[in-house]
């Protein structure tokens, strides 16, 4: 899972990238709102970007954590915060969760 993580982060991050070279930050947005199919394209971006603030803020709270940190880059930088959180702060989870056998031999 890890690995899959890892690689769709480098290849969204690297079209973001060019897209962002191409027509710029402002040109991004400008591209989301141009007609109804764009708006609609881009609102539902927008309402599942904050579903996903919804769903690591739970996380968080329930592992003690603050959440407001990933929901700010997540405003700020949509998917790219739900990513970076999956990455750097969930596996912390998953190993405090393994039996001690098994976190021996990981």
């Amino acid at each position: 899972m890890r690995t899959a993580l890892i690689l769709i982060t480098a290849a969204f991050g690297a079209f973001s990238l060019y897209a962002m070279w191409q027509v710029g930050f402002i040109g991004l947005w400008q591209g989301g709102l141009a007609n109804i199919g764009a708006q609609q394209i881009t609102l539902d971006l927008i309402v599942s970007s904050l579903l996903l603030i919804g769903f690591v803020a739970r996380d968080c709270r329930a592992q003690g954590r603050p959440w407001w940190p990933w929901a700010l880059l997540t405003l700020a930088a949509g998917s790219f915060g739900t990513l970076a959180y999956l990455l750097l702060a969930a596996p912390r989870q998953h190993r405090a969760r393994m039996p001690a056998s098994a976190s021996a031999s990981a």
